[in-house]
């Protein structure tokens, strides 16, 4: 299809960023609520144990991911053969739906049971809408398009968590997803007015998707994202006790440097984006190496808070910057399996999500400190470039060889 106008072109991709701010706010907002959900759905448990209360309120976030690794690669692949655009604004509904739900619920277990399904949408909502934004902007701008959607994602950082946990505090949990459920009911009302029409494929079945499983490259790149991912998880999670506990300073501080955090990812998106469209490899396995670096710098540097805000910065610009660098190289080893293998790329980042904070868990449990995370990130960044690099010397391998 031809490139719509510039205009247009912004215009659509404002639509479906406002539908990723949303994910964004739904994602992470109910981190800093936990104690809040914990004290209204489970207040016999929170006054026995507020440890034990919070613990299993946290499964709300690990329903979610789930939510998102089943989600990507079955709701992506069973919707390919569908127009885009039409899809898209099916997504954004369903998000609607599921966090209003949340809303509503009653008790903790239908909370659990909307958390779960709002997981659902959101690797088909980023896959198809990286399409999407790739075809708006044309050749040569797939990564920027990727960028500008995913931009949605690291402001939500910025502004959408840090407000929502606020009004949340305030107001009670459940307005925070009042909020999250009238942003995704804006963007479904954006989609249908702004996203061009963009034929599926007829011929692609859920089946036919799914053999983009048998490509070895898909499972490298989803690696690559799985685990090297990873290693800013393992800080991201445990940015609080960094702050308080390493850097002995107050909790207020917190939010500042997850402020910090959130605008290095906004910056490294964009400048992601830029730089994968320029040299994709360069950018991939340049990214892991600078991961790696700045992860070494916040574990040597954490018991000053000024350097502690400084390399956290460059943690969140790097990763974010990895983000649309993954998605596209993903992209490109799928052969014609695009649908489902740009929704695959959330799948492995939710992943990344999980292993992170569990082997960050796993070294502060053993004793060696809050900053042991970052030593972990470090080595996960490392097994992501292994990969990276097994990734692309296999494929220079390949092409060497005549047909």
């Amino acid at each position: 299809m031809p490139a719509p106008r510039t205009s247009a072109a912004t215009w659509a991709l404002l639509s479906l960023a406002v539908g990723s701010f949303g994910i964004g706010m739904t994602e992470f907002v109910v981190m800093g609520l936990l104690p809040n959900v914990a004290t209204d759905l489970l207040p016999k448990l929170w006054l026995a144990s507020r440890e034990d209360a919070i613990a299993q309120s946290g499964w709300l976030i690990s329903l979610y991911a789930l939510g998102v690794v089943v989600g990507a690669p079955t709701i992506a692949g069973a919707v390919a053969k569908y127009p885009r655009h039409r899809v898209m604004i099916g997504l954004a509904l369903a998000l609607t739906v599921f966090n209003a739900l949340t809303f509503l619920a009653p008790t903790f277990e239908w909370v659990a049971v909307s958390r779960f399904l709002a997981g659902l949408p959101h690797g088909a909502y980023f896959g198809i809408g990286a399409l999407v934004a790739a075809e708006v902007l044309g050749p040569g701008m797939r990564a920027k398009g990727v960028a500008f959607v995913l931009t949605g994602l690291t402001v939500a950082n910025v502004v959408g968590v840090p407000l929502g946990t606020y009004l949340g505090q305030q107001l009670g949990w459940r307005a925070a997803f009042m909020v999250v459920a009238a942003i995704f009911a804006a963007a479904t009302v954006l989609i249908a007015f702004f996203v061009p029409e963009h034929p599926g494929d007829p011929s692609r079945t859920l089946r036919a998707e799914l053999k983009v499983f048998r490509i070895g490259q898909v499972w490298l790149a989803l690696g690559v994202g799985a685990i090297g991912f990873g290693g800013f998880f393992a800080v991201y999670s445990y940015v609080a006790p960094l702050v308080t506990e390493v850097a002995g300073s107050a909790e207020w501080v917190v939010p500042i440097v997850l402020v910090v955090m959130g605008i290095g990812m906004t910056v490294g998106n964009l400048v992601g984006g830029h730089l994968a469209d320029v040299e994709l490899r360069r950018t991939l396995v340049g990214g892991l190496v600078a991961l790696a670096v700045a992860l070494a710098l916040v574990a040597v540097t954490a018991p000053w808070i000024w350097a502690l805000g400084v390399f956290v910065f460059a943690v969140g610009l790097v990763a974010s910057a990895l983000s649309p660098t993954i998605q596209t190289r993903l992209m490109d080893v799928a052969q014609d399996n695009q649908s489902i293998a740009a929704a695959l790329n959330h799948s492995a980042l939710n992943i990344g999500n999980s292993l992170g904070a569990l082997l960050g868990g796993v070294v502060i449990a053993a004793g060696w400190g809050f900053a042991a995370p970052a030593w972990v990130g470090v080595a996960l960044a490392g097994g992501g470039l292994l990969l990276a690099i097994a990734s692309l010397v296999a494929e220079r391998r390949r092409a060497l060889v005549p047909a």
